[in-house]
């Protein structure tokens, strides 16, 4: 027997199925609504979530690389710390105020017998040669010096070859110069791994001796020896520097000024100051050859010493001397023009004492190349004249002095200029040393770490 549906039974199946597809108008605006603000808030709520993530993730990182530097000198993770920097290194080495704080030397602590023993002579520090003696004080006190080797990016060697003095003529004798290099060079290959892993191109020497790098005092020997093999992939600081091809300057190099002491040229200019009066016209005080030839039967310098005397001595207008005097300072702050010729080699301590007292220099030595040329503009402070010319070197000068002699005065008088050719006992901002580490942060592409850290860079990008 069939059932029986209740009344109305379709009716109201029909009315909840309406309502179950549509349900109540209202009702589903509401719910909509309550859709929307939930979609709204997960949505603001995932973002906050993912800035934290990721602003934490910074800090944690940034702050682990400040403790891996300062805290973990091991190599063990000194690829991982070179990894992480960013900045390129001729970016970190001189930034845009000129600062140097990003360089970083290690200085070898050798024994003494390669430095410190020799100072018991105190011209070893003081004469013209002493600028691998300046350069070392310096730097052991400078803030680009590391104690950490692993984070340098040159390594120098500090051996003194121009203190062994001659007992014979009392000069320099650096016979023993390279010898004792290749002592000092065997001794840190062998007990530290940064020369072998970069062939020594890192390393920095200094050779502040006539001819520089190929050790000896006369030229045609020191272009027969030539630059030590060992030194030949290094950077050397040397004094000598032309214009020209030549093989005491085929390494590495950079030319620095000869020594002059900043005390003495301070205590001079006390009592003589640089825009004071000068009542010499033309100055020179130094070894003179009244022959062509000294007795070692060279010609010394090229005979130009010889004309000046002989042509200029009883000139009244020139003040020239043979014979040597402690006070011949006070003698170029009282002159208006230095003669600057060579001698066994182009350059002279006279070309940074001329400029330190405010005197002309009167440069007379075909294809010198001179030291700092991007801080010392030395064609706005100077005057060349050929060694062909030097028996018109009265006709050149009084040209000079009638045209533009007070505007070269202005130029060398600027502090400035003296600072960079003036070696300090702690590096000052622009003084000597500075100039040199400044040349060596132009040459990072021979660091061997700065260029792991490029290379790194490059790969990563």
């Amino acid at each position: 027997m069939a059932q029986k549906r209740p009344p109305n039974s379709r009716g109201y199946y029909v009315k909840m199925k309406l309502l179950h597809k549509h349900g109540r108008p209202h009702h589903h605006h509401q719910q909509q609504q309550e859709k929307n603000c939930l979609y709204r808030y997960y949505k603001w709520v995932l973002w906050l979530s993912l800035s934290l993530y990721f602003f934490t993730s910074y800090l944690i990182s940034n702050n682990n690389n400040n403790n891996n530097h300062s805290k973990q000198p091991s190599h063990v993770s000194r690829a991982l710390m070179e990894s992480n920097h960013t900045t390129p290194p001729q970016q970190q080495a001189l930034n845009s105020l000129g600062s140097l704080k990003n360089l970083k030397v290690f200085v070898y602590d050798l024994p003494q017998k390669y430095n410190t023993d020799w100072l018991s002579n105190e011209r070893c520090s003081k004469h013209l040669f002493a600028s691998e003696v300046a350069i070392h004080r310096a730097l052991l006190t400078s803030e680009v010096r590391t104690f950490d080797p692993y984070d340098a990016d040159f390594f120098f060697v500090p051996v003194y070859v121009s203190c062994n003095f001659s007992t014979v003529n009392g000069f320099p004798a650096i016979g023993h110069a390279r010898s004792l290099i290749a002592s000092a060079v065997s001794l840190v290959s062998s007990e530290y791994p940064f020369w072998n892993r970069s062939r020594g191109s890192d390393h920095v020497f200094v050779a502040s001796h006539d001819f520089g790098s190929c050790f000896h005092t006369l030229e045609d020997v020191a272009m027969a020896d030539g630059v030590p093999e060992i030194m030949r992939n290094s950077i050397v600081l040397q004094t000598f520097g032309v214009v020209y091809d030549h093989p005491c300057q085929s390494v590495e190099h950079v030319v620095i000024p000869p020594y002059v002491s900043p005390e003495s040229v301070r205590d001079t200019m006390e009592n003589f100051p640089v825009n004071g009066r000068r009542d010499i016209w033309a100055f020179f005080r130094g070894k003179m050859e009244l022959h062509p030839k000294n007795v070692s039967g060279r010609f010394y310098s090229k005979k130009v010493r010889t004309v000046i005397w002989r042509k200029f001595n009883g000139d009244r207008r020139f003040y020239l001397q043979r014979q040597r005097f402690a006070g011949y300072q006070s003698e170029i702050a009282r002159s208006v023009f230095c003669l600057c010729p060579l001698g066994w080699a182009p350059w002279s301590p006279r070309l940074v004492e001329s400029v330190a007292l405010g005197c002309v220099p009167v440069i007379i030595a075909d294809g010198i190349r001179l030291p700092f040329i991007s801080a010392v503009k030395w064609p706005e402070i100077s005057i060349t004249v050929a060694e062909k010319d030097v028996g018109r070197l009265a006709e050149i000068l009084e040209r000079v002095a009638a045209t533009n002699l007070s505007t070269i005065q202005r130029n060398l008088w600027d502090p400035v200029t003296r600072s960079a050719l003036l070696f300090n006992s702690q590096v000052q901002k622009g003084d000597a040393t500075w100039q040199v580490l400044r040349a060596l942060s132009e040459k990072l592409d021979r660091s061997f770490r700065s260029s792991r850290v490029s290379r790194q860079l490059d790969f990563d990008t």
